[in-house]
Formats: C-alpha cells, sequence, structure tokens
C-alpha cells in the first residue's frame, strides 16, 4: 500500500491517551474542513480562548506558509494544527516561537526514527526534502502582545508523488515523512508528539530564555556553513551562511567577504554548491 492511500482520522481521544502537557491541549477542536487552522484559532482567541487551546483540521482550503506560499492541505493524510499562546513578552520578542516550533517538529519526526534539521528559519528537512513548516501570527496593541499563534503543516502520509504534481515546480523540495520512514504514520500518535515536545520547548523559553532556545536550534542548523542564495531582499546574491545571531537573524558572508543580516527573504541552497 502507498503511502498516499493510507488515511486514518484525526480524533482527540486518541491524541490525549499520548498527551503529556499541563497547558498544550486542555482545549482542543477538530474540524473536518476550514480555510486555516491558524484563521480558525484567531476567532478562537479573539473571543477569549485559553493559552494552550489546539486548532486541528482533516483539510484546509486556503493554508499558507512563509511569505505566503500556498500549503498543499490534502484530506486524512497529514497534519495542519495551531496552537494558542498568551506570552508575557514584548513584541520584539515573538520571532522565537518559530524556532521554538521548528524544534518541536524535528522532535516529533525523530519520534518516527528520522533524522531531521532545520532550514532557516523554519523549514523541516529530511535528507533533501522539506517536510514540515510552521507560521507565527501575532496579535498586539503597540509593544504589547495579546496572543501568538503558532501554526504547523506536516508532510505525513502523502505521497512526494502527489506533493509534486499539484504543487508544480513550487513541490520540488517537498518530502514525505511516511516515504522516508518507509511506513504509513500515525496521525494521532504523531501529534501528541508534536503537542508534548512543543511544550517542553516553551518551559525551556520561560525558564532559561531565547538564547537556551537559540542554542538548541544551532545545533539543528541545515544551512551553516554552506552556499546559499539569497532572494528577496534586493537584487539576489550568494553567500554562506554562517548561522544565526542572538537576535534569530541569519548571518551570511558574501563573495566579498560582507557579513549581511538577513531578516526575511527565500533561502535557497547554491545550485552546484554542496548542501546539508
Amino acid at each position: 500500500m502507498t503511502a498516499s492511500l493510507v488515511v486514518d482520522k484525526l480524533s482527540i481521544d486518541l491524541i490525549r491517551r499520548h498527551l503529556a502537557t499541563e497547558i498544550i491541549g486542555r482545549h482542543m477542536y477538530l474540524f473536518d474542513a476550514i480555510p486555516s487552522t491558524n484563521a480558525a484559532l484567531r476567532d478562537l482567541a479573539v473571543s477569549g480562548a485559553e493559552e494552550g487551546t489546539v486548532v486541528l483540521a482533516e483539510t484546509q482550503s486556503a493554508g499558507r506558509g512563509r511569505m505566503g506560499a500556498a500549503w498543499f492541505s490534502p484530506p486524512g493524510l497529514n497534519l495542519y494544527v495551531s496552537v494558542l499562546l498568551r506570552p508575557p513578552i514584548a513584541l520584539a520578542a515573538v520571532p522565537v516561537f518559530s524556532f521554538i516550533g521548528s524544534l518541536a517538529l524535528t522532535d516529533a519526526v525523530w519520534s518516527v526514527g528520522l533524522p531531521a534539521a532545520i532550514k532557516w528559519p523554519n523549514d523541516v528537512l529530511v535528507e533533501d526534502g522539506k517536510v514540515a513548516g510552521c507560521l507565527v501570527d501575532v496579535a498586539a496593541a503597540e509593544a504589547h502582545v495579546d496572543h501568538v499563534i503558532l501554526g504547523a503543516g506536516i508532510n505525513l502520509n502523502v505521497s512526494t508523488r502527489e506533493l509534486h504534481s499539484i504543487l508544480g515546480a513550487a513541490g520540488k523540495g517537498a518530502g514525505s515523512v511516511s516515504e522516508r520512514a518507509g511506513h504509513a504514520v500515525d496521525r494521532n500518535v504523531f501529534t501528541a508528539a508534536f503537542l508534548n515536545s512543543l511544550e517542553r520547548w516553551l518551559t525551556v523559553f520561560r525558564a532559561d530564555g531565547r538564547n537556551a532556545v537559540l542554542a538548541a536550534w544551532r545545533s539543528r542548523d541545515a544551512l551553516c556553513g554552506h552556499e546559499v542564495d539569497i532572494r528577496g531582499e534586493g537584487p539576489t546574491y550568494r553567500g554562506r551562511a554562517l548561522g544565526v545571531d542572538d537576535e534569530g537573524y541569519l548571518l551570511v558572508e558574501d563573495a566579498g567577504g560582507a557579513r549581511h543580516r538577513v531578516r526575511t527573504g527565500e533561502i535557497r541552497p547554491a545550485r552546484g554548491a554542496d548542501t546539508a
């Protein structure tokens, strides 16, 4: 049986059997089909939903990734999840949640026996394929953060053939967890693994601060030391990734020796270069 034919149903009861959290997942909502889990959770947050509220969906019609890219969301195969956080932090500190999310995602992928790394800022890779990513939304009044929504999409049981067929050129670098693992992935167990890990990393952040999160993230950095192309911040240029600084920005040294601090943009391994 191919991965694309494996369809199981998400179940809040089954997820909770494997959940070991105190805050995340106390309130969970599971939808059959919605535009996006982030949008649904945003409505709940405005209505006063508690921290740790989780929204799941079997499929999304308007799922988005970083820089507004569409996220292919076929029903019954993958994981589309958003988690509500209400951290007492300044607005400038919000980007750390992108790193927390990608750490939790790599932990969850490791739980099925696969080595996972992170391409800045939050793309999760297995070998050369992107299998997951996260998106952070924030609501704030002036410098006060009201809430943060951490959304994640993970290609679990969809086939890479289907990803490439639907997404075309945009799906060239996409990968599937089940195909890399050689077996179908239990979505309920995987969901619990992700939520458990997310709470653990949130605990690390609250206890030890952003630097502890960044230190862990650096140990999983797929780009550090490799040639990359930077697009979206002025002219495209090539350089060597030097890792991230203490604020989470990507550091890149160009051919002339100048160092750039990348805040946004599309980062791609340089063609023909030795990459992770």
